[in-house]
């Protein structure tokens, strides 16, 4: 059948047509384990309760009036947010890529009130924060820039998981520094312990600000409400998006000090962002989230999954690694392995295979402990049989 859609995917030959909790069953009637639920988006799984109800209520009532008015929903969710991070105040827009390019800008801005002509900030190697022109040129993977030059200018390119890297960067432009807390796209690289500090140290010592990405590993993915929390610090900016929504479009740019006074009326604003639907469906996430005790839960099942994987490989030399940070899991091989998402697919399963290595595990945080043993089992039995002598 002709798609008149775009091919910017090479989509799987599955559609879905309901979901409920980690599940989702496709137009045949069968059933799918949800391992990587919309790419670390429905955090809650599927058709929750709350998110549903909230949303049927909202759109019953008010879906857009634009930003020209105040909107009640957008300035709870701001409160909320903003109490929980530890930070001023939001500037809300529709996704991860338009909160980091909100970001970008409000760098730049920073830099350009500190006298600083062409201000530049400090990315990663093996980075992705998005696919516009800006985030796309901050984003640290060449295979993904290619065809789309000439880039944006402006950015200073290290070693991810290398704070001293950052500290002998010697240029006087740099104003911001730009990071994962974890890499999602580029491999699930979890850096060691304290790295989040060092860049906090860095960054106040010279003056920058430290900008998170928690687009990916934000809204209790890895064990905290947010990864930045689990080694004692605040960044000056925050970006959310993904499971913010629980599959409603929102991005989130967080911001407190002297970056919170950056972007004043007419410096930067968004059609559809934080529109009362969108907000609606925030607040239902942030509360759930609290309610059911979500981040421990992740910490917790994330521990168990990976513990379980582990076991599952005793003895394979073709697992390099089972690396995990909450429900934020990655099973590194030592050889090319996305036939395994196909494979996976027959099976009733979902994964994810970034980097072309690691299989990236993002299953929902309701995932129940019975779900949580077979994901680790399927999981297992597919990368033994795949490893086997006569499939290499």
């Amino acid at each position: 059948m002709t798609s008149h859609v775009m091919p910017t995917y090479a989509r799987l030959p599955v559609s879905f047509e309901r979901g409920e909790g980690a599940w989702l069953w496709d137009a045949e009637g069968k059933r799918y384990l949800d391992a990587l639920c919309g790419i670390s988006v429905c955090n809650l799984g599927h058709a929750h309760p709350a998110v549903t109800a909230a949303i049927v209520t909202q759109a019953g009532r008010l879906l857009h009036t634009s930003n020209l008015y105040r909107v009640a929903n957008q300035e709870a969710l701001a409160d909320a947010l903003s109490a929980a991070a530890g930070m001023d105040n939001v500037f809300f827009c529709n996704s991860g890529a338009e909160a980091n390019e909100a970001a970008i800008k409000l760098a730049r801005k920073h830099g350009h009130a500190k006298g600083v002509d062409k201000p530049a900030i400090v990315v990663m190697e093996g980075s992705f924060h998005g696919r516009t022109l800006a985030t796309l040129s901050a984003t640290g993977n060449r295979k993904i820039q290619e065809g789309f030059e000439p880039l944006v200018e402006g950015f200073v390119r290290v070693p991810y998981g290398d704070a001293e890297a950052v500290a002998a960067v010697d240029d006087s432009d740099v104003v911001a520094v730009l990071v994962e807390p974890v890499q999602g796209e580029g491999g699930v690289r979890i850096p060691a312990l304290g790295y989040l500090k060092r860049l906090r140290e860095i960054c106040d010592q010279r003056g920058w600000l430290l900008v998170l990405d928690e687009v990916q590993t934000g809204m209790g993915r890895t064990g905290a409400l947010f990864a930045f929390q689990q080694e004692g610090i605040v960044p000056d900016v925050l970006t959310l998006a993904k499971a913010l929504g629980n599959g409603v479009p929102i991005g989130a740019c967080l911001a407190r000090g002297a970056a919170a006074l950056v972007l004043t009326a007419g410096k930067h604003g968004s059609t559809f962002g934080g529109n009362p639907l969108a907000c609606a469906a925030g607040l239902a996430v942030l509360d759930t989230l609290r309610e059911e005790r979500l981040p421990e839960r992740a910490r917790l099942l994330g521990a168990s999954i990976a513990d379980n994987l582990r076991a599952a490989f005793a003895g394979n030399p073709h697992v390099v690694e089972v690396r995990h940070l909450g429900l934020m899991i990655g099973v590194q091989l030592d050889r090319p392995c996305g036939a395994l998402v196909a494979l996976a697919l027959e099976q009733g399963l979902l994964i994810n295979v970034t980097s072309d290595t690691t299989i990236r595990l993002l299953p929902p945080l309701i995932l129940s402990d019975e779900d949580a043993v077979r994901l680790a089992g399927l999981v297992g039995s597919l990368v033994n049989a795949y490893t086997q002598p006569n499939n290499l």
